[in-house]
């Protein structure tokens, strides 16, 4: 199984995910990327790597990418973290593509989140980390329900 997933830039929450769940589930491919491309070959934003190195989790070796329509090829699963990053992956798809794409939060029990919102702008950074964490044992349960 390989899953990517998805934010805007690439420098919190999709590499956090990423980290969290290669953590939950080593034996799952993962990766993460950005709609955008701002921040292309750069580190995880500081605070994120902060509070991420503050639970045990490593993200000083991941760097941004851009999501593209090979993504679709490569990965079985794609999460996007709200309904934007969403969009713009659906507009990416290549016809006849049947690859899977969801929201993150849908793997959450409980949480009421509909979206993971962004630390870059919330500031929550420890926040966003307690959603993605139950996200991603939700995700882990899932795949191995499947």
């Amino acid at each position: 199984m390989k899953v990517v997933f998805v934010c805007l830039g690439n420098i919190c929450r999709s590499p956090s995910a990423e980290a969290v769940f290669r953590d939950m589930a080593p034996e799952v491919e993962t990766d993460s990327a950005g709609t955008a491309g701002w921040h292309v070959g750069k580190p995880p934003y500081g605070p994120t790597q902060d509070a991420a190195h503050a639970r045990g989790y490593d993200l000083s070796n991941l760097r941004a990418r851009q999501f593209t329509a090979r993504d679709f090829e490569r990965f079985d699963l794609i999460i996007g973290m709200d309904a934007d990053n969403i969009a713009d992956i659906e507009q990416l798809r290549p016809s006849g593509n049947q690859t899977e794409v969801r929201l993150f939060t849908e793997y959450a029990s409980g949480s009421g989140m509909r979206e993971v919102p962004d630390p870059y702008y919330t500031r929550d950074f420890d926040g966003a980390l307690d959603l993605i964490e139950g996200c991603a044992r939700g995700l882990k349960v899932a795949l191995t329900e499947a």
